[in-house]
């Protein structure tokens, strides 16, 4: 028997969410995982001006965007 078409849509909004909010994840990680390792160099060298911080947060948003693009454009 097949299901009725309107669980199948249901099926695949609910994986597009999943998959949508797993990426958000990532990218908070991958910023977060930036930030804190910049403050921590900073505190780590006793840097007056956050340089580690301001790079490595830049670099984070960066990399978390690649991230983000390459999986969109992932063939299915």
């Amino acid at each position: 028997m097949k299901p009725p078409e309107k669980n199948k849509k249901n099926g695949g909004s609910l994986r597009s969410y999943a998959k949508y909010s797993s990426l958000a994840f990532q990218m908070l990680f991958i910023i977060l995982a930036g930030v804190l390792g910049g403050k921590y160099l900073d505190q780590w060298l006793d840097l007056k001006f956050p340089v580690f911080t301001a790079v490595l947060s830049v670099v984070s948003v960066v990399l978390a965007i690649y991230y983000a693009v390459k999986d969109f454009i992932k063939k299915p």
